[in-house]
């Protein structure tokens, strides 16, 4: 074996070399095929470290509905009838006036204002429906109309009819004949009929048909005995005939229509198919054409009601039914000077009065 050769003498630089090798940082490791993964994948939640870190997004606010207003906000939204109820322009001499307000009940609408629209209104004749009371006795009645009218009212609580004329008439007649649908006894509550020596004026209160339309067809037979009863009437004088029809005639009629067609009393076709014939005679017939004279004259005009629910608060909402009429003779309306609702007489009754000026003498 040759000898081993001899070591080199370290050099002062090489021995400074070996210093700085010594003690130099290590390079850094590499990670690990594990601890990569570790960073770059997501949380268990399915989020990133930089998606946990943005702030949640805020929830968008519900949208609020609008709230219902009346489709004619000019219309006046009072509760109850004024305390001072300011009287009403006269019509024109020799011009007649007739109101018609369904009352709700007589006793509880005099408490709550229907002397003051009487003082205020002075109509020539006021014909009352709904008085749920046999005759009572009112100064605001008394002292004013010399000739009052009561339907017989044979149901305590329930229909009721009564006109209060300053005109004399020449004959009185309550109810109409009975038919073979309808008794005698069932309209002699709900309508009375005058005759003056140009026209017959009729008050009526229409039947109902009922909650969940139970009464309909008694109903259908009340219109058909009544449209029999006005041609009658009509051949020999025009017709003035008014009061609470209980029907809605056409969707300008009602604030919501769709909800109602055909569900809800007065919106039946069977119902509004029952004015229609009583209005228009058949075709070929002698008879001669009745006209509801407030949307005869007001034809496209939506948000005007006779009748607002207490509930609901609809009065402040405008939402409302056409109930109440005055339908003439076709041939009476070159005659007719004014329909107008009275809008501001609401809270005495849920119905407001509607009045009906025509060229007289009656």
């Amino acid at each position: 074996m040759p000898p081993k050769a001899a070591p080199k003498k370290r050099t002062a630089k090489r021995k400074a070399e070996d210093s700085d090798d010594a003690t130099a940082s290590p390079p850094p490791a590499e990670s690990s095929g594990t601890a990569a993964k570790a960073e770059s994948e997501p949380a268990e939640n399915g989020e990133t470290d930089e998606e946990v870190a943005k702030p949640a997004k805020a929830k968008k606010a519900k949208k609020e509905k609008e709230p219902v207003r009346p489709l004619d906000p000019s219309l006046p939204s009072n509760k109850t009838v004024p305390e001072t109820v300011e009287p009403f322009e006269r019509p024109p001499e020799g011009t007649i006036r007739i109101s018609a307000w369904n009352v709700a009940g007589l006793r509880a609408c005099e408490k709550k204002g229907f002397s003051r629209y009487v003082d205020a209104e002075d109509a020539d004749i006021l014909v009352v429906t709904e008085t749920k009371t046999p005759e009572i006795s009112l100064p605001a009645l008394n002292d004013r109309y010399e000739f009052r009218y009561w339907g017989d009212h044979s149901k305590k609580g329930q229909a009721g009819t009564a006109i209060f004329s300053k005109i004399k008439p020449l004959n009185v007649t309550r109810g109409f004949q009975a038919s073979e649908e309808v008794s005698a006894a069932e309209s002699e509550g709900r309508m009375v009929t005058l005759e003056f020596e140009n026209s017959y004026l009729v008050g009526t209160y229409v039947p109902n048909a009922g909650a969940g339309l139970k009464n309909l067809k008694e109903k259908e037979a009340w219109n058909r005995a009544f449209e029999k009863h006005l041609r009658e009437l009509d051949a020999k004088k025009p017709v003035i005939w008014c009061g609470d029809l209980n029907v809605i005639p056409t969707p300008l009629d009602i604030r919501n229509w769709k909800t109602n067609y055909n569900k809800s009393p007065g919106c039946t076709d069977a119902e509004i198919d029952g004015f229609k014939a009583q209005l228009n005679p058949p075709e070929g017939s002698s008879h001669q054409r009745l006209v509801d004279v407030w949307r005869e004259r007001n034809p496209e005009l939506e948000g005007h009601y006779t009748y607002m629910s207490y509930k609901f608060d609809c009065r402040t909402k405008g939402i409302g039914w056409r109930l109440d009429f005055h339908v003439v003779s076709e041939r009476l309306m070159s005659r007719v000077k004014a329909c107008e609702i009275r809008h501001a007489i609401w809270g005495a009754s849920d119905h407001l009065p509607l009045v009906l000026d025509v060229e007289g003498p009656l």
